[in-house]
């Protein structure tokens, strides 16, 4: 529930930046042609993008899990990754904020997805024997 709530309120707080500039540059569709608007509204849709899906994940894997350490580290790296690829973003590529911060998301996302496979695979057999 941290991690989410944390997370969301980081959404909204890039969603905020993305309005600032609209309404400084008058551009109310698209960028405008504005590399600041351009580059805050990627940094939003980039966290609205995967954000959503490894809440999702992590939210199972803790479902059938609890809360074991290794999930809370996990939680940890993709927060402080979500931090610090907006802040990659507003910086000339390659960085190391924008890459770091898109690695360790990515990273948590596929390892999230192989614990829930791994798991699912464990109780289908569960099932199967049982039966």
């Amino acid at each position: 529930m941290i991690t989410a709530g944390m997370l969301g309120l980081m959404i909204v707080v890039l969603g905020l930046r993305v309005s600032a500039i609209r309404r400084s540059a008058h551009v109310s569709l698209g960028d405008g042609g504005n590399p600041l608007l351009e580059e805050r509204i990627r940094a939003h849709g980039n966290a609205v993008e995967t954000i959503p899906i490894a809440l999702i994940l992590l939210g199972l894997a803790e479902r059938a899990l609890g809360q074991p350490w290794y999930l809370v580290a996990m939680a940890v790296v993709l927060v402080v990754s979500r931090l610090i690829h907006p802040i990659g973003m507003a910086r000339p590529s390659p960085n190391a904020a924008r890459v770091l911060g898109i690695l360790g998301t990515w990273s948590v996302i596929g390892i999230l997805a192989l614990i829930l496979i791994g798991s699912g695979i464990r109780l289908c057999r569960a099932c199967l024997l049982g039966a």
